[in-house]
C-alpha cells in the first residue's frame, strides 16, 4: 500500500507538470513558436504575459534590415503605449565584469581559472534602438526603452557606467522594470500604429527565412574575425 501511495503521488505530480508545461507551451506559442529563440528568451515571454501585456505588442526573434542590406537580430520588442521596449536577454553563470563604454565584457568561471569575453550588451542594445529608430520617421518622437536582462547564476563584479536610462537588471525584475516603465512614463503618440505594427511583424517573419538567419550569421562571424 505504501509503495503504491508514493507511486500515485510522484504520478500526480509528473501529470500535474506535464499539464503546467502545456499551458506555459501555449502562451508562449500565442506569441511566438516553442523551439524559437532561446529558453531564456521564452521564459521572457511569459512574464511579459503574465505583466498583461498583450500577444499581439510583443515581437520575439526580430530580423530588422538595415539600410546595409544586412541584418541586425533582436531578442524582444515590446510596443506599449508608452513607446518601444527594446530587450537584449543574456544567460550566464560565474562572474561579470562590465564597463558600459567598453566594447567587450568578462565572464570569469572556475574562480578565476577560466575567462570568456562576449559583446558589451548596453553597446548591442542601443545600436539596435538606432536602427530601429531608422525604421520609420515616426520613430523620432516615440520613447525607447534599452531593458537589458540577465538569466543564470552569475554575479555582477566592477560593474560601472551602465548609462542610467537604461535598465540592467536579473530576469527576477522583469515584471517590475515593465510595470515602472509602464506607471512612471506618460503615453505617447503613435502617428501610424498600423506601420509599426507591420515593421516589426515583417522583422519577425524574416526571423522564418533560413536563408535570412543564415546570411546574418555569416556577417557576424566576418565582424568578429576581426
Amino acid at each position: 500500500m505504501l509503495i503504491a501511495g508514493i507511486f500515485l503521488a510522484f504520478l500526480g505530480i509528473y501529470l500535474a507538470s506535464l499539464f503546467l508545461e502545456k499551458k506555459e507551451i501555449q502562451k508562449i506559442e500565442s506569441v511566438s513558436t516553442r523551439h524559437r529563440g532561446t529558453r531564456s528568451e521564452r521564459k521572457t515571454i511569459l512574464k511579459l504575459l503574465e505583466s498583461n501585456i498583450h500577444p499581439k505588442a510583443i515581437f520575439h526573434d526580430l530580423y530588422l534590415v538595415k539600410n546595409t542590406g544586412h541584418f541586425t537580430q533582436i531578442d524582444l520588442v515590446v510596443a506599449t503605449p508608452v513607446g518601444i521596449i527594446v530587450f537584449e536577454i543574456k544567460e550566464y553563470n560565474g562572474w561579470i565584469f562590465g564597463n558600459g563604454n567598453h566594447q567587450k565584457w568578462t565572464q570569469v568561471m572556475a574562480y578565476g581559472r577560466e575567462k570568456y569575453y562576449f559583446y558589451n550588451p548596453v553597446l548591442q542594445n542601443k545600436k539596435h534602438i538606432e536602427d530601429l529608430k531608422k525604421q520609420l520617421p515616426q520613430f523620432s518622437t516615440v520613447p525607447f526603452f534599452s531593458v537589458i536582462v540577465f538569466f543564470g547564476n552569475c554575479t555582477f563584479r566592477a560593474m560601472s557606467n551602465i548609462p542610467n536610462d537604461v535598465f540592467f537588471i536579473r530576469s527576477s525584475q522583469i515584471q517590475e522594470t515593465i510595470r515602472s516603465i509602464l506607471d512612471l512614463n506618460a503615453p505617447t503618440e503613435y502617428k501610424n500604429k498600423r506601420a509599426v505594427y507591420q515593421l516589426l511583424k515583417n522583422a519577425v517573419l524574416n526571423g522564418e527565412n533560413e536563408f535570412i538567419r543564415n546570411k546574418h550569421i555569416d556577417n557576424v562571424n566576418k565582424l568578429s574575425s576581426f
